[in-house]
């Protein structure tokens, strides 16, 4: 049982950064994978605060980034947040 709800686990983790390619907001990933993904909220909303508690600077980032929109339609670039992501995954694979 360990295995497969840390395989969901992380697959939920995996389609959580997909939303933040697409620049989503917590709530609106949340939103889209109830939806689209059948993941309850909750297990969204948490693993989410997990990825932030490991990922401060890049959510820190993504939230300042965010914030301070552009006048086009302002979100990252996906450019920018796949750079941001690929530090992510960099970052955790060192810390393994």
């Amino acid at each position: 049982m360990g295995d497969s709800s840390s395989s969901y686990i992380r697959m939920v983790q995996h389609l959580i950064e997909k939303c933040l390619i697409f620049h989503m907001s917590k709530e609106e990933c949340m939103e889209a994978l109830s939806e689209h993904a059948d993941i309850n909220p909750v297990i969204t909303s948490t693993v989410w605060n997990e990825l932030e508690k490991e990922n401060k600077e890049f959510f820190e980032a993504y939230r300042t980034r965010t914030q301070h929109q552009t006048k086009d339609d302002g979100r990252m670039s996906e450019a920018e947040t796949s750079k941001l992501i690929q530090k992510m995954i960099s970052d955790s694979n060192d810390s393994d």
